[in-house]
């Protein structure tokens, strides 16, 4: 009789896990997720097709798109030196910059968003000298308010994914190869190409998948930084203002933009898959 209970149990809990995984990933994404397109296309395909070409709305995906872009080559490039400078040399502060890299993740974004505007705006230190580039050059460079402010806040928040994807693969890798390739006369690009990269494309395609779905997703950074709707906004912030306006043609609207997020997360989850995919049969 033990045995048979024993038994019974043993193939109870795997399916009530398996229940209770399934209910929370139907109630947390998947109903909210169909909500949502299901909001966005009660009132039909024309009106949904307006509020994608409403002019703000093409702003807002326009500004999103270039400061994912931007903030993904820089953190892609951030993320392969400061993952080979940690993983490769040995020096003093080693562990203090691994540490500096996981300042994003501990600090809230609204802050970080704070931070920049008392840093570059009217009250800043950097204040004067934007204003001495600006007189110099003969430009009008601005670093909060502006474009450049949503890009550097997307960077901040963007940056440690690519280097905390690259780091333990690098780590794993060790410098025997790249050592040997330098005895026998490679150069650093040559190493890099030949033995460093093979070993780490799929982990750094992976960070920057990581990287570009959290840039199309930031509101607090850029909410603080940003200013002018049909300007500086960004999708999430377009859609903040699209319902806090209370209407139901802007509540639709709202939902509408909404949408587009959620096929650019499903585009990312895609890409994720067949990386993670890719990596694993490589293995």
């Amino acid at each position: 009789m033990t045995k048979k209970n024993n038994n019974g149990e043993g193939k109870l809990v795997p399916y009530l896990l398996i229940g209770i995984s399934v209910l929370f990933f139907l109630v947390m994404l998947v109903f909210p997720l169909a909500e949502v397109i299901y909001r966005s296309l009660k009132d039909g395909i024309e009106v949904y097709k307006n509020a994608l070409t409403a002019e703000n709305t093409l702003s807002a995906l326009y500004v999103t798109l270039i400061a994912t872009v931007i903030a993904l080559i820089v953190n892609t490039f951030f993320g392969l030196c400061a993952s080979w400078l940690l993983t490769k040399f040995d020096f003093r502060g080693k562990h203090v910059l691994s540490t500096l890299i996981d300042i994003p993740f501990s600090i809230s974004p609204v802050i970080a968003g704070l931070a920049f505007i008392m840093t570059f705006g009217r009250v800043g230190w950097a204040k004067p000298i934007i204003d001495w580039f600006n007189g110099i050059f003969g430009t009008d460079i601005s670093l909060v308010f502006s474009v450049p402010g949503v890009v550097l806040a997307t960077i901040f928040v963007t940056f440690p994914f690519v280097s905390r994807e690259l780091l333990p693969v690098m780590q794993a890798q060790g410098s025997a190869e790249e050592e040997a390739a330098a005895l026998m006369g490679a150069k650093g690009f040559t190493i890099f190409k030949r033995v460093t990269f093979p070993h780490i494309k799929w982990a750094l395609l992976y960070g920057m998948i990581l990287c570009a779905a959290r840039a199309f997703g930031e509101f607090g950074a850029v909410y603080a930084v940003s200013k002018a709707r049909g300007k500086t906004f960004t999708l999430p912030l377009e859609i903040d203002a699209l319902y806090m306006a209370g209407s139901a043609d802007s509540i639709t609207q709202a939902f509408a933009v909404s949408s587009l997020l959620v096929l650019m997360a499903i585009i990312i989850l895609v890409l994720k898959q067949i990386v993670e995919y890719r990596g694993k049969a490589e293995k």
